[in-house]
């Protein structure tokens, strides 16, 4: 494992890169956690050795805010987060043992999977979507985050959800993106994986996506919540299929 800092504009993003095999090339997946979220979350942990079983390097990257990366959480965006994994596609473009790459992302993460999927097209071969949240912009037009109520129209300066702020900033951008258009705009491989349990992003949400994409799969893992407690087994079991097929 070598861990190291990648630069997005003069911000740090935390970064590890774990390879099955140091000497031979590989495909390489890109894996990003969720809102609130860091790679070492056992669910996270649990995709990234999976993948690697399958023969696939991963590089783990903590976007604006999050883990060890520059940037407080409150001052978070899709904006900034897009900008990151450009930044995060570009350096694992240029490492000279990958061969093909992916992307895989939990919950924002997969939002962000969902979005990186239509603007790298050429560069992310298959793409894995956990529990994506894709239904975030749509919540901020209708007033809604994290289940709390707001003014779409006039948007407060910070919101406060449970114990999370967030500065009226990422409302106003989640409410510019129309996440329906990177899913038209990707014809690659999908998996996506989710709970149907899952009480933070409705399950209907991925039937949905699935039958948008052009070549999606989607596993239900019945009885599990948004991070597959008591379930990873099962949500390891279909990453290490998915890409052991690749």
């Amino acid at each position: 494992m070598k861990e190291f800092y990648i630069d997005c504009d003069g911000i740090k993003l935390h970064a590890k890169l774990d390879r099955p095999d140091e000497k031979e090339k590989s495909p390489l997946c890109i894996l990003v956690h969720g809102f609130t979220g860091y790679m070492e979350e056992e669910h996270i942990a649990a995709a990234q050795k999976a993948i690697n079983d399958a023969g696939v390097s991963v590089l783990r990257a903590e976007m604006y805010g999050h883990g060890k990366s520059d940037g407080e959480f409150i001052n978070h965006t899709l904006y900034k987060w897009v900008t990151n994994i450009l930044k995060v596609i570009e350096y694992a473009r240029g490492l000279d043992f990958v061969t093909d790459l992916y992307m895989c992302g939990h919950s924002q993460g997969g939002l962000l999977t969902m979005l990186a999927g239509a603007m790298c097209a050429d560069d992310l071969k298959a793409i894995v979507p956990l529990s994506p949240a894709w239904m975030i912009p749509e919540n901020a037009r209708n007033g809604i985050v994290l289940g709390n109520r707001f003014d779409p129209e006039h948007i407060p300066d910070k919101v406060v959800c449970d114990k999370w702020e967030l500065s009226g900033d990422y409302l106003r951008v989640a409410q510019t993106i129309h996440a329906e258009d990177a899913i038209s705009g990707y014809k690659g491989r999908v998996l996506i994986i989710h709970g149907d349990d899952d009480e933070t992003v409705p399950f209907s949400y991925s039937e949905k996506a699935v039958s948008l994409y052009e070549n999606a799969e989607l596993v239900n893992i019945h009885g599990t919540d948004h991070c597959f407690t008591g379930h990873l087994d099962e949500m390891t079991d279909a990453i290490r299929d998915f890409f052991g097929k690749l």
